[in-house]
C-alpha cells in the first residue's frame, strides 16, 4: 500500500513558527514531526511514500533528498494551488492504480503509537475504505463522526455547533480507495463533501484509535506534542561521546545525543532530550518535559522548564525559561525571563496577530520564532508571540 502525507498546508494558526517552515518540519523531542511519521510508515510496512508540499516545500525537499538511503520510495508533488485539503489530495491522483487503495495522512496530526499499523488491521478486517477516529480533547474543532454497532459510519459533521456532537472525531487517518479521486472532482474538489458521499454509498468503516493523538493546530500544542513523545520513553540513552563533568545530576529517563557537554553541578530532571553537540551550562537545571535542539547553548544557572528549544540557540546565564517554544537561532541574553502565569492565575490568552487565541491553560509562557535576538534582563509576558527577526535591546535598569 502506498501512503499520501498533506504536508503543503500554511498552518497561520501556528505562528511563529509556520512562519518559517511546513509544519512536519516542526521539531518534536529532537526530531521532525514529518521524521516521526516516516518512522512509523516504514514500521507498518509502507515504504512507498508522496508527501504533497507547498509552503515552504524545498525544507522538505531537502530533507527528502536525505532520505536517500533510508529504504523507503519518498517522492514529493507540488500542490500547486491553493484549493484545500481536497485539491492536495488530488494531486496524487495518477500515481495510485485503479482498484489500489492508499493511506491518506494529514502531516500535522502525532500519536504515541502506530496508529497506520491499525488503520491498515481496520481496512484488511473490513474490506473497504476505512477511516481511524479518536476520542477528541475538543468536539468543535474537529468533523464530527456518527457509526453504528458494527463500526459503519452513518454520518459525519465538520466542526458542529449546539449539541450536534459525536462521541468520536476524524483523526486525520483514512485507507481510500482510487475511485474516491472521482468524488473529489464531482464535489468541487471538496475533501468534506468527498467524505460525505462515501459515506451515504454505505462505504466508510471506523478504526478506532485509543491512545494519544493531537492534531497540531495552535503553537502551545507543540508543548503537548513534546509530552507525547517523552512521556513514551522506557528508558535513558546517552551517547558513548557525551561529556558530562563531576557532580552533574540526573533523575528518570534522559536522552543525551552525541557530543553533548554537560558542566559540573548541572540537574538533569527527566524525561528530557539534549540534542547533538549542545552545551548546558555549570548549575542549570533542566526540568521535565524540555527537550533541546542540536548545537543549543544554555549559560550557567539557566533554568528551563516545559519547554521546546530548536537547533541553534542560545540561553544567557541566569535565565528562566518556562512552558515556552523557542525557534531556531534564538539568542537570548543573560538574565531573561519568560514568565509562565498570569498574577490571578487568569487563563493565558495569545496575540497572534489580530486574533486573540484562548489556550485554556493557566500556565504559558512564550512563543519566540527563528532568528529572534533578545537582549539581556528582558522580562517576557504570558502568552507573548514574538515573531520571526525580531531584535528586542536589553532591559537594563540602571544606564549611563
Amino acid at each position: 500500500m502506498k501512503a499520501v502525507i498533506l504536508a503543503a498546508g500554511k498552518g497561520s494558526k501556528l505562528n511563529p513558527f509556520s512562519n518559517t517552515r511546513p509544519i512536519p518540519m516542526i521539531s518534536i523531542a529532537g526530531k521532525a514531526l514529518l521524521d516521526n511519521s516516516l518512522f512509523q510508515l516504514k514500521k507498518a510496512g509502507i515504504n512507498d511514500v508522496y508527501i504533497i508540499v507547498g509552503h515552504h516545500k524545498e525544507m522538505i525537499q531537502n530533507f527528502v533528498a536525505e532520505k536517500s538511503d533510508s529504504g523507503m520510495n519518498i517522492h514529493c508533488l507540488e500542490q500547486k494551488n491553493n484549493g484545500g485539503i481536497g485539491d492536495a489530495v488530488l494531486t496524487v491522483k495518477g500515481k495510485i492504480s485503479p482498484g489500489e487503495y492508499f493511506l491518506l495522512i494529514y502531516g500535522d496530526t502525532l500519536t504515541d503509537e502506530n496508529i497506520y499499523s491499525k488503520t491498515q488491521q481496520s481496512f484488511h478486517s473490513f474490506k473497504c475504505p476505512v477511516a481511524s477516529i479518536c476520542l477528541p480533547p475538543s468536539n468543535e474543532s474537529f468533523g464530527n463522526v456518527f457509526l453504528n454497532a458494527q463500526m459503519k459510519i452513518n454520518k459525519i459533521v465538520e466542526k458542529p455547533k449546539g449539541n450536534n456532537f459525536g462521541n468520536y472525531v476524524l483523526s486525520g487517518i483514512f485507507v481510500l480507495p482510487e475511485s474516491f479521486f472521482g468524488l473529489l472532482e464531482k464535489n468541487k474538489r471538496s475533501m468534506e463533501k468527498a467524505l460525505k458521499a462515501l459515506v451515504q454509498e454505505g462505504e466508510l468503516m471506523a478504526s478506532m484509535w485509543e491512545n494519544e493523538w493531537l492534531d497540531i493546530v495552535y503553537p502551545w500544542e507543540i508543548l503537548k506534542a513534546n509530552r507525547i513523545i517523552l512521556d513514551s520513553w522506557n528508558e535513558s540513552s546517552i551517547a558513548k561521546s557525551a561529556i558530562m563533568e563531576s557532580n552533574v545530576t540526573m533523575q528518570g529517563v534522559v536522552n543525551i545525543e552525541e557530543g553533548v557537554v554537560i558542566k559540573a553541578g548541572a540537574v538533569l530532571e527527566g524525561p528530557c532530550s539534549i540534542g547533538k553537540g549542545s552545551y548546558v551550562g555549570n548549575n542549570s537545571l533542566i526540568r521535565s518535559y524540555t527537550s533541546l535542539g542540536n548545537n543549543c547553548s544554555i549559560g550557567y544557572g539557566v533554568e528551563l522548564k516545559n519547554c521546546v528549544v530548536l537547533d541553534n540557540s542560545g540561553i544567557g546565564r541566569l535565565s528562566f525559561v518556562g512552558d515556552s517554544v523557542i525557534g531556531e537561532n534564538v539568542d537570548i541574553g543573560a538574565g531573561c525571563m519568560t514568565v509562565n502565569r498570569n498574577l490571578g492565575w487568569e487563563k493565558v490568552q495569545i496575540k497572534n496577530g489580530k486574533t486573540i487565541l484562548p489556550s485554556g491553560l493557566k500556565k504559558l509562557g512564550a512563543f519566540i520564532g527563528d532568528n529572534v535576538t533578545i537582549g539581556a534582563g528582558n522580562t517576557i509576558q504570558p502568552g507573548t508571540v514574538i515573531s520571526p527577526g525580531k531584535t528586542l535591546s536589553a532591559c537594563y535598569s540602571v544606564k549611563k
